[in-house]
């Protein structure tokens, strides 16, 4: 049912001057904020503006276009459940199909009405009198009754601080930041990290760089991805029968949420980890390099990789694999931690995104000027993953305990905007101004992580990763099925939140 939400007054600043507002501003537009956009649209909340700091929508897979970038989980499932895409070309679409699947679905969702390009939040402070966020952006102030942070935790690349790096004379980038205007082609390249996206780029390049030198930390499980490109006639099937994708992907994603028991139960991972080693035995021929690749843990204690030209790709004559650490940068090159020095033209960094805390948390601020980030500490929680105590109104897609270590996480997502759209929905229909989740909620909530999380391989599988904090706490991934976290999210529930009264108008004037 289309609801009609008005403002008791239009809010100014401090010359007076009414500034805008909406009653819903989503930052970010990514797979997360575009679901809950459509979410909220579709179930008549209409007043909503999606601010993104870049000229265009796609969030992650906008801004990663590196050679070779594609999804880790299969196109079918890899996918909002509302908009299925009988065009994709791989079982695992690389990074140009997915960006236009999201431009796509933002024009057929009716979304482009609604965005706010090249429009960076910078700040945003709850104003407990008129019970709505304060927005400070890069085209000016604003303000919103509801924020939904979607920035998502893949938005901050991190590049390690080396000494000397101000002195290198070559090319120098971030994976997530590739410079299309340098030609790897007969160049030395130094690879630094070994993460996901260093696992797609690394043998998109190889074959046309003169030499490269790939550093690495820790080295990872690397199982086959079996991709294959997918035909016009199954395309053409999925066009002229949907019902046949929607069965492939529920068959897909049964199969992955059976992977989950696997998790929960190290024990359980050896016949992976079997099939891993038998792919690593596989693809590279050389003993030694096969022993530096191979990790001392579980299966599943940090993300997995998927690919099935990695391996290989380092068992080439033009490639060094450097696992002595650097000490170092020239101007010229890179020195290993035993004194070497390895002659380059370009250092890529491969090092991943900063995932201890969202953008943005450090500059959300509740009414006493408290940040959500000082009040999380080193261990963030929140209920659902999605919204904190203390800091009414505000929601975070991909908050903590939302990421996923065996299936898609666009299910988390779509789950998220359930849960935002009831909450929001029930303010309106009960004319109330603001919501927060109970403390009591919130820890429950927590403890169920940490239940679930007990004994599982993320938690004691023999390896740090990112998904636990400093002390060893898991604060990103969710533990459990995802059949429990969409039965948590089907339904707002008003006892387990603070439900907030609107202000009297004459107490504002």
């Amino acid at each position: 049912m289309s609801r009609t939400i008005t403002q008791t007054r239009e809010p100014r600043n401090s010359e007076g001057t009414t500034i805008p507002h909406t009653h819903v501003a989503i930052v970010g537009t990514g797979f997360g904020g575009i679901a809950t956009a459509v979410r909220l649209r579709r179930g008549g909340i209409t007043d909503i503006a999606l601010l993104e700091r870049a000229d265009e929508v796609g969030g992650v897979w906008r801004d990663n276009d590196y050679p070779g970038a594609a999804v880790d989980v299969q196109s079918n499932l890899y996918s909002f459940s509302f908009a299925p895409n009988p065009r994709w070309r791989n079982t695992f679409a690389k990074q140009p199909e997915l960006f236009a699947y999201l431009k796509t679905v933002t024009d057929t969702e009716g979304l482009r009405d609604h965005l706010l390009l090249n429009c960076e939040v910078r700040r945003l402070e709850w104003d407990e009198a008129e019970k709505l966020w304060w927005m400070e952006t890069s085209q000016g102030p604003r303000t919103a009754r509801h924020v939904v942070v979607a920035t998502g935790v893949l938005a901050d690349p991190v590049v390690p601080e080396l000494a000397g790096s101000e002195t290198f004379g070559g090319a120098s980038f971030h994976s997530a930041r590739w410079k299309h205007d340098f030609d790897v082609r007969g160049k030395r390249v130094a690879v630094v990290g070994t993460g996901p996206s260093a696992v797609q780029f690394v043998p998109a390049i190889q074959p046309d760089v003169a030499h490269m030198t790939v550093f690495q930390r820790t080295p990872a499980w690397v199982a086959p991805r079996h991709d294959q490109e997918i035909g016009t006639i199954s395309r053409a099937l999925y066009r002229r029968f949907p019902i046949v994708q929607n069965l492939e992907r529920l068959r897909i994603y049964l199969q992955r949420e059976w992977h989950v028991v696997a998790f929960r139960n190290p024990a359980l991972m050896a016949l992976p980890e079997r099939g891993a080693r038998r792919h690593l035995a596989a693809q590279v021929k050389d003993p030694e390099l096969r022993d530096k690749l191979l990790p001392e843990f579980r299966f599943g204690c940090k993300r997995v990789m998927v690919s099935d030209e990695y391996l290989r790709s380092l068992d080439q004559s033009n490639v060094d694999l450097n696992t002595d650490g650097i000490r170092e940068i020239t101007a010229t090159g890179v020195i290993d931690n035993t004194g070497r020095e390895h002659a380059v033209d370009a250092i890529i960094f491969g090092t991943g995104f900063r995932t201890s805390r969202l953008p943005l948390t450090d500059r959300i601020f509740d009414a006493a000027g408290r940040t959500m980030a000082q009040a999380w500490g080193t261990s963030p929680t929140a209920y659902l993953g999605t919204t904190v105590t203390g800091f009414p109104n505000i929601y975070l897609i991909h908050g903590p305990n939302i990421g996923l270590g065996h299936t898609s996480v666009i299910h988390m997502f779509e789950s998220q905007a359930n849960y935002i759209a009831g909450a929001i929905s029930y303010l309106a229909d009960h004319d109330l101004a603001a919501v927060e989740p109970t403390e009591t909620a919130q820890d429950e909530f927590t403890a169920d992580v940490e239940r679930l999380g007990a004994g599982t391989v993320w938690t004691s599988g023999g390896c740090t990763s990112w998904y636990l904090n400093e002390d060893g706490r898991n604060t990103n991934i969710w533990p459990g099925s995802t059949f429990d976290f969409r039965r948590r999210t089907l339904r707002f529930d008003p006892t387990r939140h603070l439900l907030h009264a609107r202000t009297p108008v004459g107490a504002l004037l």
